[in-house]
């Protein structure tokens, strides 16, 4: 090849670079998620799947592709940190054995899908698939994803759920032991929970997920024992534990994160705040317990608790990120509408919408461990966009009105074409 092919072909790279067409976002009103505030007129330059560039005079070419979402509120994507794709039980009739026995693998892969676009169309750009799964279920369509063959959220993914033994079973008779290892790992000392944690990475897990409580307690010996063993791969691991002796282990022990804790007391509230450790607080709505086949009384009992312990824990400044954990659908509503009700119980503790967005954002990537690429909208972030109609911080409910999604550069939704 002759020195001037060369210098041609340089000057042809040079000049598609240069001409390469970045999307440009008008925003009119843009969530600043590190302050919790809404900035004016801002623009996002978007260039090869990340933010290029974020400012208020922004100069862009001609030629780049504009969306002028100049009358919306324009957030980063939002996230939940506690899902459930593939599961989905009868209301007010829950019998997880009965799904076991009735749903194959695939059959709850192909619903996981349907979920997961479900969670992408509404504005969360990324999920924790928290297990509950059948055999790994989400690791195959976790691949469809990055294959290009579905489109759906970022998804961390948990793998199978490490308990001691029984997972979160009762009243499972002997002749049947074990059913319930179709989504559970039994693990009782902390060298079985150490091969539990392998197994799970080997079939595509990226975060860890542990049980206590329910059938026998962890000590904060066999929680450091995991989060020791998923330090080594730069895994974290958050724990279910409603509370008590359970969940003050998993406190002392380390863990990221503690999932549901409807019985924490302020102490370990605090705690939890000494030592960085976030609460996902499934905060159940009246509407989501009923859901699960309580009576009246007990649901507005337990909405009651949640709505106490949220606001303790706002108090004291324990980090908490955003989670649901539904997997019973209210009548005519989608997965993501029955998920969207417990911001009901978040305004209920009058927690501030600015901070409930956060939880959704920035909060919960730096749970997940993804902080540094997304969860705002800053230079040499991906570029995971939405828009809404309404200013979430007047009301929160607002971000149920999602008009724009983009994911990674990648436009998946916009009503206003």
């Amino acid at each position: 090849m002759t020195k001037k092919t060369l210098f041609l072909l340089a000057f042809l790279a040079t000049s598609l670079l240069i001409n390469a067409q970045n999307t440009v976002i008008k925003a009119g009103h843009f969530f600043d998620a590190r302050n919790g505030k809404m900035l004016e007129n801002q623009i996002i330059i978007v260039q090869d799947g990340k933010i290029k560039e974020v400012g208020a005079d922004l100069k862009f070419n001609k030629t780049d592709n504009i969306i002028d979402l100049s009358s919306s509120w324009v957030l980063p994507g939002l996230m939940d940190c506690h899902v459930h794709i593939t599961a989905n039980l009868p209301y007010r009739n829950l019998k997880m054995e009965q799904m076991y026995a009735n749903e194959s693998t695939s059959l709850r892969a192909i619903r996981g899908t349907v979920v997961a676009r479900q969670f992408l169309d509404n504005g969360f750009t990324t999920i924790k698939e928290i297990g509950n799964d059948a055999n790994y279920a989400t690791a195959d369509i976790i691949k469809a994803i990055k294959n290009g063959w579905i489109q759906g959220p970022t998804i961390i993914y948990a793998g199978k759920i490490i308990a001691p033994y029984g997972g979160q079973s009762s009243n499972v008779n002997i002749e049947h032991e074990r059913f319930w290892s179709f989504e559970f790992i039994d693990a009782d000392t902390p060298d079985e929970i150490k091969k539990a944690i392998r197994k799970n990475m080997y079939y595509g897990a990226t975060t860890i997920k542990m049980v206590t409580g329910d059938n026998g307690i962890y000590n904060a010996e066999d929680i450091k024992a995991a989060v020791d063993e998923a330090n080594k791969y730069n895994l974290k691991v958050t724990v279910h534990a409603q509370g008590g002796l359970a969940g003050t282990n998993v406190i002392t022990g380390g863990a990221a994160g503690i999932e549901h804790g409807f019985g924490l007391n302020n102490e370990q509230l605090q705690l939890m705040k000494d030592k960085g450790i976030f609460l996902v607080g499934t905060d159940f709505s009246y509407d989501n317990w009923y859901a699960y086949g309580v009576d009246s009384a007990t649901a507005t009992a337990l909405n009651n608790r949640l709505v106490d312990r949220l606001k303790r824990a706002y108090k004291i400044g324990t980090p908490m990120a955003f989670g649901t954990d539904i997997i019973v659908n209210l009548p005519e509503l989608n997965r993501v509408e029955s998920s969207l009700k417990v911001l009901e119980t978040w305004k209920s503790a009058e927690i501030p919408a600015s901070y409930i967005l956060q939880s959704m954002t920035i909060k919960a990537a730096e749970l997940l461990g993804i902080d540094k690429v997304r969860g705002v909208l800053e230079s040499s972030y991906y570029a995971d966009i939405i828009a809404v109609k309404n200013n979430p911080l007047n009301d929160i409910e607002s971000i149920k009105t999602v008009h724009f999604v983009m994911k990674e550069g990648e436009i998946i939704r916009n009503d206003k074409k």
